[in-house]
């Protein structure tokens, strides 16, 4: 049928992959970190709370997941931009689930958008720091 569009999408096991690399990486850190892959709509795909996780921190995870999803850009991009004054000032308040903390990162498979991976637990740096070793490990963009 003319006008349809294919895409590709995330597999199940892709995603619980890459959380478990996001785990690893935590290990490695010493960090109870939470982590949630979306795919390219922003919906979950898979999530995990390791074990001493702070309370809030699967709420960021799936925030800065899908931040990055929507906008095909790292979440803490939107940190600076965002503030009073700046380019993109008050626009994290018009979408409960935008999160600008670092810690998301858009997934791209050959230039194409197929999902988001965000962690909260850390510093936003480390949260970085870990699901872009995960995405870097599996091949990703």
């Amino acid at each position: 049928m003319d006008g349809l569009v294919s895409r590709r999408h995330m597999s199940l096991d892709l995603a619980l992959a890459l959380l478990a690399r996001v785990r690893e990486g935590a290990e490695a850190r010493d960090l109870s970190l939470a982590a949630a892959v979306v795919d390219a709509g922003g919906h979950v795909l898979a999530s995990q709370q390791m074990d001493g996780a702070a309370l809030g921190a699967m709420q960021l995870a799936l925030g800065k997941a899908y931040t990055a999803v929507s906008w095909a850009t790292p979440s803490g991009e939107f940190s600076q931009s965002t503030q009073p004054g700046g380019d993109d000032w008050g626009w994290n308040t018009t979408d409960p689930r935008i999160v600008v903390y670092a810690g998301g990162i858009p997934l791209l498979a050959d230039g194409e958008l197929v999902g988001g991976i965000g962690a909260s637990g850390g510093t936003a740096a480390a949260d970085e720091q870990c699901v872009a070793a995960a995405a870097n490990a599996l091949g990703f963009d």
